[in-house]
């Protein structure tokens, strides 16, 4: 028995048959020559979701990635700094007081791990921060994550590593020169530590594209992405800007540029915001329609569990890695 034989075995009702069902139309969406576009909001680098997606980065199954800047570093981060990253299974139990020691350790707490600063963020800066100097001086420009393929990829990195770069999703991603667009990077930590050096005249804001660029960029991959098979899928684990900049270039290749565009050819969201006033991560997916994000056709699913539970389980079934024993 597979894994998807699995799911179809054990998960039938409520949130386990949307998982069942989505996981059933990805792999559908990629058989018919379908592409797909990951959307990656929260913290799931430092939850190591790189086990299971730089594999299918490597296996060809994710095609282009939407995430945030933390998202971005903290997969260099685990990298570099693996086995400096301190777990707190605790941490509910946390006074204010425990939090303020792990900040005099120098550590910097995500749920119930926590990043090394000395072995992460200050190991990072100066390889990259010499990357963003060569590009001023060369009068190029670059993107976020264009800075941190250089670094993996020329070798800045090698003698830092910690953790295990076959797990490292960016790492697997720089190899492939794989699409990826980063909407406000500006809130990262690295981004952070870039707008520091502009301000103190250090390096020039100039080096890096904008926002504005990753759309334009963005309007190119879509629609290369989108014309072969069953068109670009996307899958958002999460909410917020990482999951709504992409799913925009929909409709303004269409409104904007006016031009005639493919919509979505499969969509999925894993979540655990609820439905309230405005909340687009809370938003259901047929809501999209009435802005010509997704049709009535698409085939939609909303799994309204912990992502770090779902997407690997689903990331495995695509993989189909392994035989389960009935016995």
């Amino acid at each position: 028995m597979n894994t998807l034989d699995l799911f179809k075995k054990l998960f039938h009702n409520f949130n386990a048959r949307q998982m069942k069902d989505a996981t059933i139309a990805f792999k559908k969406h990629l058989d018919d020559g379908g592409k797909m576009l990951l959307a990656m909001g929260g913290a799931m680098s430092s939850a190591q979701l790189g086990i299971t997606l730089a594999p299918m980065i490597r296996e060809n199954k994710i095609h282009a990635i939407s995430c945030t800047g933390a998202n971005l570093e903290e997969s260099v981060f685990r990298l570099v700094a693996h086995s400096h990253y301190k777990d707190y299974p605790d941490y509910r139990y946390f006074t204010k007081e425990d939090d303020a020691k792990i900040l005099q350790r120098g550590e910097r707490r995500v749920t119930d791990t926590s990043i090394p600063e000395e072995e992460a963020f200050r190991v990072v800066e100066p390889i990259i921060l010499k990357k963003w100097k060569e590009a001023e001086e060369k009068g190029e420009r670059y993107f976020p994550h264009e800075y941190f393929y250089k670094i993996l990829m020329d070798g800045s990195i090698d003698p830092h590593h910690d953790g295990s770069p076959e797990i490292c999703w960016l790492l697997e991603a720089a190899k492939k020169n794989l699409p990826i667009v980063v909407p406000g990077w500006e809130d990262s930590t690295l981004g952070n530590i870039f707008a520091g050096y502009c301000k103190a005249g250090e390096v020039s804001p100039s080096v890096m594209k904008t926002g504005v660029e990753y759309m334009v960029q963005l309007y190119d991959w879509y629609e290369e992405l989108s014309k072969d098979g069953a068109g670009l899928g996307f899958f958002q684990i999460g909410g917020g800007i990482s999951g709504d900049f992409p799913i925009c270039v929909v409709p303004s290749i269409k409104y904007d540029l006016k031009k005639p565009v493919r919509p979505w050819g499969y969509f999925c969201q894993i979540s655990d915001s609820t439905t309230s006033y405005g909340s687009y991560s809370g938003a259901t997916p047929n809501e999209k329609i009435t802005w010509d994000k997704l049709t009535k056709d698409t085939p939609m699913f909303v799994i309204e569990s912990d992502a770090t539970i779902v997407a690997p389980l689903i990331f495995e079934a695509v993989l189909d890695r392994y035989t389960i024993s009935e016995k």
